[in-house]
C-alpha cells in the first residue's frame, strides 16, 4: 500500500507541474530595430566612385544589460530594477542595440555595413565605437537613455568624440515600452549617422556634431 500511495503522490505531482507550465504565460519578444523612414533614408553609394563604408564595434553597456531579458526601473525614483523574465530582446540586448544602430546609420548614409566583412583592405571605413551610459525604462514613464561614442576613418588620425542623451514618454504596458526603446534607438541612430556625415563634410574637426 505504501508502494501505491508514493506512485499516486509522484504522478500526481508529475501533473501539477505540467498542468502549472501549460498555464505559464509564454515570452514576449521584441525588437529595437526599425525601418529608417523613407524622408531619411540615402541612396546607396555602393558601385559608386566613393562607396562609404562603416564598421560598428560591440556596443559596451552596463552589465546589468547584458542579457535578453527586457530590464525596467521601479517608478518614482526608485532604485530598484526588475529583470523580465517574460519579456525579451530578440537577442542579448548588446546585440539587439549593435544591429539596431548599424542598420539604422547605414540606412541614412547610403553606406554598407562591413563589421562582419565584405570590404577589400584598401578601401577606408568609418568606425564607430558606441557606449551606452545609461537605458532607463519605466513602465508608464519614460525610456531615457545616453550614448557617447567615437568616429575615426581607418586612413586618418583623428578621432570624433560624441556624446548625446535622449528621452521618450511611454504608456503603460511592455509593447509601450518596448516601442519607447525602439524610438529611443532610432533617434541615437540618426545622430551617429549625421555626426558622419558632418566628419566628412569637415575633415579637420574633431568636435562632434548631431544637428
Amino acid at each position: 500500500m505504501k508502494k501505491n500511495h508514493h506512485l499516486a503522490f509522484v504522478a500526481a505531482a508529475t501533473l501539477a507541474v505540467l498542468a502549472a507550465g501549460c498555464a505559464s504565460k509564454p515570452d514576449n519578444y521584441y525588437t529595437l530595430a526599425s525601418p529608417v523612414a523613407a524622408a531619411e533614408a540615402a541612396p546607396s553609394t555602393l558601385g559608386s566612385a566613393a562607396p562609404l563604408y562603416i564598421e560598428l564595434a560591440p556596443v559596451a553597456v552596463p552589465e546589468r544589460f547584458a542579457r535578453p531579458q527586457m530590464v525596467v526601473r521601479q517608478p518614482n525614483g526608485s532604485v530598484q530594477v526588475e529583470v523580465l523574465e517574460q519579456h525579451r530582446w530578440a537577442a542579448s540586448f548588446e546585440n539587439e542595440l549593435r544591429d539596431a544602430l548599424a542598420s539604422g546609420i547605414a540606412g541614412r548614409l547610403g553606406a554598407l555595413d562591413v563589421t562582419k566583412g565584405g570590404r577589400q583592405s584598401s578601401q577606408p571605413v568609418w568606425r564607430i565605437a558606441v557606449q551606452l551610459q545609461q537605458f532607463d525604462a519605466v513602465d508608464g514613464g519614460r525610456v531615457d537613455a545616453s550614448f557617447n561614442w567615437t568616429l575615426r576613418r581607418s586612413d586618418e588620425a583623428r578621432t570624433v568624440v560624441c556624446q548625446l542623451n535622449l528621452g521618450e514618454a511611454v504608456g503603460s504596458g511592455m509593447d509601450a515600452v518596448a516601442q519607447g526603446a525602439q524610438r529611443v534607438t532610432s533617434a541615437a541612430a540618426a545622430a551617429m549617422a549625421r555626426s558622419v556625415s558632418a566628419a566628412r563634410a569637415n575633415p579637420a574637426a574633431t568636435a562632434c556634431t548631431t544637428t
